[in-house]
């Protein structure tokens, strides 16, 4: 009896709690979501079998947060603090972000025959949002098998070329590491000097590259081009236009940042490289500072030129339904096509000869300014943090550029850093562990957790003109 009345106050409980998140705004539970998988990664990195050596809280939880956001800043080094169970943990809260918490959610309920609320559902179509409603189950599948797939490619790939350097075991634990990390683009290494023992190895650095492209064009993109070279056999199909854009921006900023990236550094941290490894470490750093993390340089040799280009490609970031942060290349696409209308006096924007809406065009607004609201905010509280504290390298005094290419670095999740996250305050810390979250929730959506979306009857009122410009 007393069994009995335990699983029947179980059972309530259960579907109390079940109750109670039906009632949570869905933007409120996908922030949620995040928190408590940051929350349950804390702790796990905290038990003494997941570390080498004593690791305090404050580490704990930015190390959680910067893998859950796929950012890849770290306040200690990966290979050396955590033991190989602490780096598991890492992986997986690696890979429970990069997928998204909601979204494994949802599969996982679908592939035990549960049913997924409507709440749920929300979520994924906010996600997923180019992607109509009665595929989004179909997409998750999609999702998880292309994911599955490229990571096991990749993991193998780097395994074969590291065989040679390390035993078997080791080679493939490398492999599989570095190959979840790329494709979710999160930029964690194994190695203390990341990638930059490998930054002349062909192979490693196309891998590690492919695997962010694909991990940062985005699910719904991905999933568009599967369905186009599906049916294109059987009756006319057509790319969609955010299939469209996010492929000629991403080529563009590729191109163009490692042009850009290779004149600028050419007599700075390329200077003493031979040219065919100088052009590959362009192309790599103008892939990584989107998204990944990844370096094959030493960043805080960087010049001046070069560092404000890695700041704007980490601010515009990837593409909206993947794995990374930033404004999105989607967001960029809209405001220069809003820009170059205005231009050439014409008062609708329009991308691949389609007109963008007027509800696109203040979202895109909405997202540029409050993302530079965030940052100088964020940016504001590092620099009163660390204003007493010096930076590692010796001699540097240039404080403003390296903290602003932190900022930038944790917005757009991407976790590049110039030197200055092993000395951060903890107040620093707590700056960047929030801004991590905003980066990879949006900025819309971190938003309306305190500004819940009302509808409200609309006043409009007399009109008058002001100067600007």
């Amino acid at each position: 009896m007393r069994h009995a009345s335990d699983t029947i106050r179980t059972v309530v409980s259960m579907n109390d709690l079940s109750r109670r998140l039906k009632k949570i705004p869905s933007p409120t539970l996908f922030l949620l979501s995040f928190v408590a998988t940051i929350g349950v990664g804390t702790m796990a990195l905290k038990i003494p079998f997941s570390v080498q050596k004593p690791l305090s809280w404050i580490d704990a939880l930015f190390t959680a947060t910067s893998a859950v956001c796929v950012t890849g800043l770290t306040v200690v080094d990966t290979g050396t603090t955590f033991t190989p169970l602490g780096q598991g943990i890492v992986l997986a809260l690696i890979q429970i972000g990069g997928l998204g918490v909601m979204t494994l959610t949802v599969f996982f309920f679908r592939l035990l025959g549960m049913s997924v609320s409507i709440q749920h559902r929300m979520i994924m179509q906010e996600t997923f949002s180019a992607a109509p409603r009665r595929e989004l189950l179909l997409l998750l599948k999609s999702i998880v098998m292309f994911t599955a797939v490229n990571e096991l490619a990749g993991a193998g790939i780097l395994t074969l070329y590291w065989w040679g350097d390390f035993p078997f075991g080791t080679a493939l634990y490398f492999g599989v590491f570095h190959a979840v990390s790329a494709f979710c683009n999160a930029g964690f290494s194994l190695f203390a000097d990341n990638l930059i023992p490998f930054r002349d190895a062909v192979v490693v650095n196309l891998t590690i590259a492919f695997l962010i492209v694909l991990g940062g064009i985005g699910f719904p993109v991905v999933y568009d081009l599967y369905q186009f070279l599906r049916m294109r056999s059987h009756r006319r199909v057509k790319l969609s236009l955010q299939t469209r854009t996010v492929l000629t921006t991403t080529s563009i900023l590729i191109v163009g940042g490692t042009a850009l990236f290779f004149w600028f550094e050419r007599n700075e941290t390329l200077r003493s490289l031979p040219l065919s490894t100088a052009i590959l470490a362009s192309v790599f750093q103008s892939i990584t500072a989107r998204t990944a993390g990844f370096n094959t340089l030493d960043l805080s040799q960087l010049g001046e030129p070069g560092t404000l280009l890695l700041m704007v490609l980490m601010f515009i970031g990837a593409s909206p339904g993947s794995c990374a942060g930033g404004i999105k290349t989607t967001t960029v696409s809209i405001l220069f096509s809003a820009l170059w209308s205005r231009l050439q006096g014409r008062w609708a924007p329009r991308l691949f000869h389609k007109n963008v809406t007027e509800e696109m065009m203040k979202k895109s607004l909405s997202i540029l300014g409050l993302s530079i609201f965030f940052i100088l905010l964020v940016f504001f509280a590092v620099l009163i943090f660390q204003q007493s504290i010096p930076l590692p390298q010796p001699g540097a005094n240039d404080t403003f550029r390296v903290y602003l290419f932190e900022v930038l670095s944790a917005f757009g999740t991407v976790g590049l850093s110039m030197g200055a996250t092993s000395v951060l305050s903890t107040g620093a810390k707590w700056s960047l562990i929030v801004i991590m979250l905003i980066g990879r929730v949006g900025v819309i959506g971190f938003s309306y957790v305190f500004i819940p979306r009302k509808m409200q009857v609309e006043v409009t009122y007399s009109e008058e003109p002001i100067m600007i410009g």
